[in-house]
């Protein structure tokens, strides 16, 4: 099996893996205040071939992270993604950001909310299993102390979105995890791996981003 490039950039990470049958072997990331994925994503991958000693020739397709976030980092990753798999003539895989970011959490128990920060106290948040399986569809979704009433027992928050709701949701059932802010291309491997072999693929020339928010231009 050939190997498959990992691009993430749906939040103030950057960040590029390859891997080989759902492993990684090499990961190159970084984040910043300021985003500068137009200038480090190219960067990231010609680096990754390099320590690897691989050429875009081997790889047999390209996964990139379909959102929700940022919406010029998906811009960026996924035109860097369709371009190469355009001239290369591999396929393009879309997945997830949130369950890619809830991939960083290991748990016996409870449910699993990764939140991406959407400003104000709005987050982009999607409700999973300790198995990582999806329960309740993405939203963008103010919190409140009525949040998540519905649900009970253990509740894991993490991203770059949950550390802000710590004074509000508040109750000992909510655990924090700010070792998992930022989603990367390493928790990318098994899943891009899982839907190459199952021919999971995009359409290159159609396929966008999932902003789940219409963008807003602000003077």
């Amino acid at each position: 099996m050939s190997y498959i490039l990992n691009i993430e950039t749906a939040t103030k990470n950057c960040s590029v893996s390859i891997a080989k049958e759902g492993k990684t072997l090499f990961c190159k990331e970084m984040s910043e205040q300021g985003f500068s994925h137009a200038e480090k994503l190219h960067v990231f991958i010609a680096d990754s071939l390099e320590a690897l000693k691989i050429d875009f020739s081997d790889l047999a397709a390209i996964a990139v992270s379909q959102g929700p976030g940022s919406y010029t980092g998906l811009r960026i990753g996924v035109s860097a993604a369709k371009g190469l798999c355009y001239a290369l003539n591999i396929p393009l895989i879309a997945i997830d950001t949130l369950e890619i970011l809830t991939r960083q959490l290991t748990v016996s128990e409870g449910l699993i909310i990764p939140m991406i920060d959407a400003r104000r106290m709005e987050v982009y948040d999607a409700i999973f299993d300790s198995q990582h399986t999806k329960i309740r569809e993405t939203k963008a979704e103010i919190i409140t102390e009525d949040v998540f009433t519905d649900f009970e027992g253990t509740i894991h928050l993490l991203g770059d979105g949950a550390m802000k709701c710590a004074e509000i949701l508040n109750d000992s059932r909510f655990l924090y995890h700010p070792e998992a802010i930022y989603p990367s291309a390493k928790e990318m491997s098994s899943l891009s791996f899982d839907k190459h072999k199952k021919s999971d693929i995009v359409d290159v020339a159609y396929f966008e981003p999932f902003y789940l928010k219409d963008f807003i231009l602000h003077k």
